[in-house]
């Protein structure tokens, strides 16, 4: 297996976020919990609702968050569009890894940082292989050919 180093990670994703008032707290501060809600957005974005929605209904395959490490380093506040940067990674045949930041306007560093582990799963929520025609698809966001 390759260490989190050596893997290949696939073309950044950029996805935008408006800050809405409900997203903060009485500060005007994004409550944290949201970040991992506009991670999961963007992951859609990167797969495509269509594809999932058709891996669910057509092949009873879906994802779950296995493991999730999020750090925030600056505060992302009311009326920000954020840039939610997204690059992902193949483990196995079962699990993908995924590398997100969200960024601030005009900012020099990230202001958080999150690596999400997903898995793939039936309906049963039994670990499955995601399908070559999945593996393929999302083979296109690299460089290079991949192989599991």
């Amino acid at each position: 297996m390759q260490t989190k180093k050596e893997m290949n990670y696939s073309k950044t994703y950029h996805f935008p976020v408006q800050i809405y008032y409900e997203d903060t707290d009485f500060s005007g501060v994004v409550y944290h919990p949201n970040f991992l809600k506009y991670f999961e957005r963007a992951r859609e974005h990167v797969i495509g609702a269509d594809v999932l929605s058709s891996l669910w209904l057509n092949e009873a395959l879906g994802f779950a968050v296995y493991r999730s490490d999020m750090l925030c380093h600056d505060g992302v506040e009311f009326a920000d569009i954020i840039d939610v940067r997204t690059q992902f990674c193949f483990e196995s045949k079962y699990r993908t890894i995924w590398k997100q930041t969200i960024w601030r306007p005009n900012t020099s560093k990230p202001a958080v940082t999150a690596n999400i582990e997903m898995v793939c799963m039936n309906k049963a929520r039994q670990l499955i292989p995601m399908t070559p025609k999945l593996l393929a698809q999302l083979s296109q966001s690299f460089d290079s050919a991949i192989v599991l």
